[in-house]
């Protein structure tokens, strides 16, 4: 690994500050952290593993950011979590068996669907709407499901999160994006740990990237709330075009 210089720490630091701001409101920042950092010649294990370092600090300044605001209730949301957590972990022990090819092939179609869906369906989140699922078939069907993945693969996560609430639990999308925030630092943390433990991780590009992470997501987290479901519905749009291009053209 190259020399980690001042310049290229200014540098990580912008595009962290940028991806939080991404990620607080669609998901997706990863698509600008990854590449970064593999461009500044950190190799793509410690580039993998010092991601889940700053964007777990970004994840969670979003998830705080929406919790004071009383759109989430942690408390509440206590099931869901260790559903998130065990599940998580069991796909971040199975990528350690399985390949992942079949899901790269697959997950850039399901983005692209879901962003025609959007882009067609121009109501969709606008408002509450009544719940397709009780509390105990989502938390027994997407969320496990969506948890997995995460642990496994990642990208798209919080789009599937944000779009499972608004869909099948009948949120508005702003509601549904704060949900969704929690679950993803749930899904992040159990990913990190097991970086962590395998001393993978570049600390000080990690903790300088984290520091960006938390300013642009404090301001995505208040821009998503000041405009609302417009804001998240033409980001998460074009964060899934994006995720899409990026995994098919390079897998």
């Amino acid at each position: 690994m190259p020399e980690i210089t001042l310049e290229i720490l200014t540098l990580l630091f912008a595009a962290s500050v940028v991806a939080g701001f991404v990620d607080a409101v669609a998901g997706g920042g990863g698509l600008l952290t990854i590449p970064a950092m593999l461009a500044a010649g950190v190799p793509p294990v410690q580039t993998v593993a010092t991601n889940k370092l700053q964007g777990s600090f970004g994840s969670f300044t979003a998830m705080r950011f929406f919790v004071r605001r009383g759109m989430v209730k942690p408390r509440r949301e206590m099931v869901p979590v260790m559903v998130a957590l065990v599940s998580a972990a069991v796909g971040a022990l199975a990528i350690q068996w399985f390949d992942a090819d079949l899901l790269v092939k697959v997950i850039p179609f399901a983005l692209i669907a879901i962003a025609l869906y959007l882009l067609l369906a121009k109501n969709v989140g606008k408002k509450a709407s009544r719940p397709r699922l009780s509390r105990p078939q989502f938390n027994a069907s997407l969320l496990p499901s969506v948890s997995f993945y995460d642990g496994f693969f990642g990208p798209g996560t919080g789009t599937f999160f944000t779009l499972g609430y608004c869909q099948l639990r009948g949120m508005n999308m702003l509601d549904a994006t704060a949900h969704a925030k929690l679950m993803n630092f749930t899904t992040n943390i159990v990913s990190l740990m097991v970086f962590v433990f395998s001393g993978k991780i570049v600390w000080s590009i990690g903790l300088c990237m984290a520091c960006g992470q938390v300013i642009g997501a404090r301001l995505g987290a208040a821009s998503a709330i000041r405009h609302g479901v417009g804001l998240i519905r033409v980001m998460t749009i074009a964060v899934c075009v994006a995720i899409s291009v990026r995994l098919l053209i390079y897998p």
